[in-house]
């Protein structure tokens, strides 16, 4: 494999990386933060920023800072669903049997989450594809359980079009219940350097594998957004090892975002 050629022990730009080997620079920071405020005294939060940016990424880094003898996380990677449906996916992923009618459901989900011992955290990732029944049936589902009991916290993860939505009139009393608003946005040039020094560091490898201009080049290709640096970095290392350059330079990243058509 390529990454052999560089002497890396593993593919250095995947995004499967577990959150204890990810690189918190000031956005994870800032929104860990934020995040830890609202699972203790809030009720809803919000985050958002565009695709491949990390939303997913420090959703997996904050589930995993929960102590899990207080906290159980709900994660749903959402399609578009209607009401109904996500009111039964969620009780699913509850471990019930979904019931028939929607105020059986929402029974069932407040129940469940009272009955815990741990406070339920449901995370709705991707909650921009929601349509506004569905945000106003959540709004209903945390009024219903805000009375004594606090054992409920929602999630949702968007990109920006999330924002547009629920800034209807008709949604206005789910914005009056958002406790936490955070915008990810995507990385500064110093970051991406980081970034990719850390990335090539956890594979066994040194961040001078990469020229520092070809990692600025590297971020503006890329917008700093770090699914694109991922992909873009991983084609920098094919084309360089398939010309046997061990130094991967501004020519080769120029190449790589060609044939990725990042230009």
């Amino acid at each position: 494999m390529f990454y052999e050629y560089y002497d890396l022990k593993h593919m250095p730009f995947t995004e499967q990386i577990a959150p204890e080997a990810m690189l918190q620079d000031g956005r994870f920071t800032h929104g860990l933060s934020r995040l830890e405020y609202f699972v203790a005294d809030g009720t809803i939060a919000v985050l958002t920023g565009p695709t491949g940016v990390g939303k997913s990424s420090l959703l997996k880094l904050f589930a995993s800072r929960l102590p899990v003898n207080r906290y159980q996380v709900i994660y749903l990677h959402l399609t578009h669903v209607e009401s109904a449906s996500l009111m039964r996916m969620i009780v699913s992923s509850l471990g019930e049997k979904p019931r028939l009618g929607k105020d059986r459901l929402f029974a069932q989900i407040l129940d469940k989450a009272q009955a815990s011992e741990q406070v339920t955290v449901l995370m709705l990732d991707e909650a921009h594809l929601l349509t506004e029944e569905a945000l106003t049936d959540l709004r209903l589902l945390m009024s219903a359980g805000l009375d004594g009991m606090p054992k409920l916290k929602l999630m949702l993860v968007g990109q920006n079009g999330l924002n547009n939505m629920i800034a209807r009139k008709s949604l206005a009393d789910l914005v009056n219940r958002i406790t936490v608003r955070y915008q990810l946005f995507s990385l500064i040039k110093d970051q991406t350097v980081c970034y990719i020094d850390h990335r090539l560091n956890l594979a066994g490898g040194n961040g001078k594998l990469i020229d520092i201009k070809a990692k600025e080049k590297i971020h503006d290709y890329a917008g700093g957004i770090p699914r694109v640096i991922n992909n873009l970095a991983t084609i920098c290392l094919i084309q360089g090892a398939t010309k046997e350059q061990k130094l991967i330079n501004e020519d080769i990243v120029d190449e790589a975002a060609a044939e990725l058509r990042v230009r």
